[in-house]
């Protein structure tokens, strides 16, 4: 796709990544596009799969009502309009990506992709959102895509459902309801039978853990009716068993023949004790981890239930409020069972950090914020484009926790970018700075490892040509020096 395309159809921020010739190098570039503009970020080249994203309805898809897609949340949302919808926008255009999809591929053919990552519209294939009236024309959509993604040597990565939920299963209860669990498992059935023998990389749910606590206990997000400190629970509780059985689903009835790999994305920003060595800073950070990340980690890659200090929490809060019982749903030793182990490989999304200040709930308030007892912030100091921070450490530290709590699982960055001020510049000195300083996060180890071994190298070759004990004991020293300056 051209600049004057980008621009003209205005795609949201997304990254594109080529490898080729740069100065002389062998570079991969990032190419960032915001409301129209393109600009590249060249770096040199440290891996060899790289891709891009583009996700949510109210981001990209449009045709909100086009060959019989029927309605979702986000419709019913953004069509009554008020004060929570920002100027009354709608999804029904978005970027127009349902009728631009060539241009798209274009695009993604002229940055030589080998990634790319979409979501499905539920209620685009199930208009119902029931196996009971399946829509061929979105069916031919996605086949469109997935096909023309494979010709051109690009591997699809697919995301089954990304808070777009049918209005036919919100009507009945959504994912407060029980029902939604088995409604799910025979959605995500649907799409591996129908795309799986081309589609082998899969992710059931896009950040449950901001949808359970959005929607369904603040209601920022469509649905956007708040259950303050139940609803996100409840949700969560059927997110974890919808992904846990549309996993043994894939795993018992599709995977030896497609020979795919399934998971599901969890966002989180890194978070820090506001004063290091305050305690109660401390252990507020741990109940923050616990219960924004572990809370749906730990479950699924450890042993099926929830984190003790989460369940603790809740159960301490539940009884001062007077509550017979814990708000926090249990699992039943079955379900514990059926949870655990159930991804493939660990997926995360994250864009910044924060610092976590110890915050008692002395009133009691009902509220999934109120039971963690924290309050979160940004250090002042860090350089900000809207709620982004930059804080590229950040992402080392997550990524470390990710490895030494959870056994040390593949991990995948499936979101991670940085927004742009209007008006847009080619000239994105910030955006450059963001992704460079990510990078050398991202392989600091590696970087440094070989830069050792190189230097080692060079050293053992010098000493091996010298002669007394006394110049090689001075060479030693001065190789332990250098090495002090990169750990």
């Amino acid at each position: 796709m051209s600049c004057s395309s980008i621009r003209q159809y205005g795609l949201p921020t997304q990254t594109l990544v080529q490898t080729h010739e740069f100065n002389g190098k062998e570079t991969f570039s990032v190419v960032i596009f915001k409301k129209g503009v393109a600009e590249v970020v060249h770096f040199e080249k440290l891996r060899q799969h790289v891709g891009t994203q583009v996700l949510a309805y109210l981001k990209l898809r449009g045709g909100w009502d086009a060959d019989g897609r029927g309605p979702c949340v986000w419709d019913t949302f953004t069509h009554q309009g008020g004060e929570r919808v920002f100027e009354n926008q709608t999804g029904d255009v978005a970027c127009g990506s349902y009728t631009l999809w060539e241009e798209d591929l274009k695009c993604i053919k002229q940055l030589g992709l080998t990634h790319y990552r979409f979501s499905l519209s539920w209620s685009r294939l199930l208009p119902d959102g029931t196996t009971g009236f399946i829509n061929q024309k979105g069916i031919d959509y996605y086949n469109k895509i997935i096909d023309d993604l494979l010709r051109n040597g690009v591997t699809p990565i697919v995301a089954i459902y990304h808070f777009d939920l049918p209005q036919a299963l919100e009507d009945q209860g959504g994912w407060l309801s029980e029902g939604i669990v088995e409604a799910f498992d025979k959605y995500a059935q649907f799409c591996f039978r129908t795309f799986g023998d081309r589609v082998k990389q899969w992710l059931t749910i896009n950040e449950p853990n901001i949808l359970a606590l959005l929607a369904y206990d603040m209601g920022i997000f469509a649905p956007g009716v708040p259950h303050f400190g139940t609803g996100g629970y409840q949700a969560a509780h059927n997110l974890i068993k919808a992904h846990a059985r549309s996993w043994h689903s894939y795993d018992s009835l599709f995977r030896k023949e497609q020979k795919g790999f399934v998971s599901l994305s969890l966002f989180f920003c890194w978070l820090e004790p506001a004063e290091p060595n305050s305690v109660l800073d401390q252990e507020a950070t741990k109940r923050a981890i616990n219960f924004q990340l572990d809370l749906f980690a730990k479950p699924i890659f450890i042993d099926g239930d929830y984190p003790e200090l989460v369940k603790s929490q809740i159960a301490s809060m539940s009884e001062k409020q007077g509550y017979p019982s814990s708000r926090l749903p249990e699992f039943t030793e079955e379900e514990k069972k059926m949870i655990k182990g159930t991804a493939d490989f660990f997926a995360v999304q994250y864009y910044t950090t924060r610092l976590v200040r110890h915050q008692e709930n002395k009133k009691g308030e009902l509220s999934f914020l109120q039971d963690v007892e924290i309050e979160f912030f940004p250090n002042p100091s860090w350089e900000n484009v809207g709620w982004i921070y930059v804080v590229p450490w950040g992402i080392r530290k997550l990524l470390k926790y990710i490895k030494d709590t959870y056994n040390n699982p593949v991990i995948y960055i499936t979101e991670n970018g940085f927004p742009q001020c209007d008006p847009p510049s080619l000239d994105d000195t910030q955006r450059w700075e963001y992704f460079r300083q990510t990078f050398q996060e991202l392989f600091k180890d590696k970087m440094i490892m070989m830069m050792t071994m190189m230097m080692a190298m060079m050293v053992m070759m010098v000493m091996a040509m010298m002669t007394t004990m006394m110049t090689r004991m001075t060479m030693m020293m001065m190789l332990t020096a250098l090495l002090r300056q990169f750990f």
